[in-house]
């Protein structure tokens, strides 16, 4: 059984995210979505409110499996035997970041390769940051999130 991993904040999960997810979903026979900790971010969204948000998105993939982790992914994926880590890239600070991010993965674990999958043209430039700062100005995100989220997004966040 092939098994691959896409963790990130989900701080909250856009349409950028699920476009991962469902493409992920399709290369393996089992993905797992992991809300992973991130130390440097200051989240909105409580962690359960978080998975609980991803949950109600993905009902129409059943081979992905949503979870968390307060440790390294690839410590993660080394517990449950997967081999490919995805991640999103859409721009070149990303590439930056995500190449460090891979550099080190490799290092800690060698038997995990790291897939990059490119968001399509029409979320190649959301990112959770910019819908906090649509909800805060009473913006529509409806463009930008997943339908199934739109009132929980704007529900947590706060606005002007």
């Amino acid at each position: 059984m092939k098994k691959g991993v896409y963790p990130g904040s989900f701080d909250p999960l856009t349409l950028g995210h699920l476009d991962v997810i469902t493409r992920a979903s399709e290369l393996v026979d089992e993905l797992y979505v992991i809300v992973a900790d991130n130390p440097k971010k200051k989240f909105s969204f409580s962690l359960e409110k978080r998975l609980e948000m991803i949950n109600k998105v993905i009902k129409h993939l059943p081979n992905v499996k949503v979870t968390a982790t307060d440790d390294l992914v690839v410590r993660f994926a080394a517990k449950e035997n997967i081999k490919l880590l995805f991640r999103g890239l859409r721009n070149i600070a990303d590439y930056e970041y995500e190449y460090q991010l891979y550099q080190f993965n490799r290092n800690l674990n060698p038997d995990v390769e790291t897939v990059v999958l490119f968001p399509s043209s029409r979320n190649h430039f959301v990112s959770s940051s910019s819908i906090k700062e649509l909800v805060y100005h009473g913006a529509d995100i409806s463009l930008y999130i997943p339908e199934e989220i739109v009132d929980d997004v704007i529900d947590g966040l706060p606005r002007k």
